[in-house]
């Protein structure tokens, strides 16, 4: 997943999230009332039926998971195993487990990058028959991308998200569709004695990667070839490069650029002094709640596009289920997961944990209404979003990235392309970088 701490949730006020949970809550049925607790999570379980869920703290989480064994009937009881905050950390776990071909692991918690890793690796089993039907029934594109590799599908969507361009509608009167269009607009807001600045990611880590791609998928370009095995960099993807140098020595980024990860993102344009933040939707609540007397003019847009006329194509977070190719209770682990992901709990954790649907019904029950006004505009980026590159080693390609962007005032767009190509050639040969 995306976002602060690389798990980008839409948080509600506690008000807010009180009144939609007790509306939501009916969702899961009266077998929340009878389920059992779970046992203390992290433990891991045993027996014939118990099926281990590995995956990311998530608040309400266990809501759903007490859902699903009650509604089994005591044909698998999944227990859930808490792993780090990090996604770092949750990757590192399960790599070393799976490694050693730990048959305890049932269900596994991918952040959408991961997928062609563990897939390369053998790790996850391919969904097939109707169970990859039930599993991309009604998922909307982008998120569906995100659980194939080279054309056979590997997990079943859990959540995703996008990330949206947000301002300030007492200082900017019409939303740009595109970055010369923000830088513009920003420029005039500064020289009006207006606030101005644009905020983003862009410290050295994964939040700048993010927004790369985002400016290279938009441009039509690439970095990486389909099959994730030759470094490209063509022509979009510089193109990407030099908009990000426009961006950064405009003028009109943030001084803090270079130090900021999402939630700095997110205070210092509720400090009042920025016009522009490109961040995930968690922002909205957090600005409902913090600072409600900027909250009235914070309003939302798609992500600004490379070209007029040719709307942005977004990088999407969120994370997916696979079934380990250890586990000894597969069939019953890709039931938990139909389950698991179904479209009253995509819903349920919708409102209840600020995490966004897969499945594009959801968007349409009026209970989202309230907590993301903003739906449509992340529907609409969703269903044509762009993935990180599907490659075994992302978490190389990742660190190169982050590393030769950084800082974005330096790009030369012509040598660093070149300085890309032949570093990430090296990365995707997992020659000198070490996850």
């Amino acid at each position: 997943m995306d976002g602060p701490g690389r798990s980008a949730r839409y948080r509600s006020t506690t008000s807010t999230k009180t009144r939609s949970r007790s509306r939501a809550s009916a969702l899961l049925g009266v077998a929340l009332v009878t389920a059992p607790l779970l046992a203390a999570c992290g433990s891991g379980g045993t027996g014939g039926n118990t099926l281990n869920l590995y995956a990311a703290p998530e608040e309400n989480f266990e809501k759903v998971i007490e859902s699903c064994n009650a509604s089994a009937n005591g044909k698998f009881n999944i227990v859930y195993n808490k792993l780090p905050r990090g996604a770092d950390g949750q990757r590192e776990q399960m790599v070393r487990r799976l490694a050693a071909g730990d048959d305890e692991m049932d269900i596994l918690y991918l952040d959408s990058p991961w997928l062609a890793e563990f897939a390369e690796a053998g790790w996850i089993r391919e969904w097939t028959g109707t169970y990859k039907e039930e599993a991309e029934r009604g998922v909307l594109a982008g998120p569906l991308e995100s659980t194939r590799y080279k054309n056979r599908t590997y997990a079943a969507t859990k959540n995703t998200n996008v990330q949206l361009l947000w301002y300030r509608d007492d200082v900017v009167t019409k939303a740009p569709e595109t970055w010369a269009e923000m830088i513009e607009q920003a420029k005039a807001l500064k020289a009006a004695n207006k606030p101005y600045t644009a905020v983003m990611t862009g410290a050295q880590y994964e939040g700048l990667v993010v927004q790369y791609n985002t400016m290279v998928a938009s441009a039509g370009g690439k970095i990486i070839s389909e099959d994730g095995l030759t470094a490209v960099v063509d022509e979009g993807a510089i193109r990407a490069l030099s908009t990000l140098k426009d961006f950064a020595t405009s003028g009109i980024a943030s001084a803090s650029l270079t130090s900021s990860q999402e939630d700095e993102v997110r205070k210092e344009f509720q400090a009042g002094n920025s016009a522009f933040q490109l961040n995930w939707p968690y922002v909205f609540a957090s600005m409902q709640k913090e600072k409600p007397e900027l909250a009235k003019n914070f309003k939302w847009a798609r992500y600004p596009g490379i070209d007029k006329g040719k709307p942005s194509r977004v990088t999407i977070g969120g994370a997916n289920y696979g079934v380990s190719t250890y586990s000894t209770k597969a069939d019953l682990a890709f039931e938990a997961v139909l389950c698991l992901r179904n479209p009253a709990n995509q819903l349920y954790s919708a409102i209840n944990s600020g995490v966004a649907p897969t499945i594009e019904s959801v968007y349409d029950r009026p209970e989202m209404t309230e907590q993301y006004p903003m739906k449509e505009t992340i529907r609409e980026e969703l269903r044509d979003a762009a993935n990180r590159p599907l490659t075994a080693a992302w978490q190389n390609v990742s660190t190169v990235l982050s590393t030769i962007l950084s800082p974005p005032k330096d790009i030369d767009p012509q040598k660093t392309a070149e300085r890309l190509r032949k570093e990430l050639q090296a990365a995707i040969d997992s020659k000198g970088v070490m996850p």
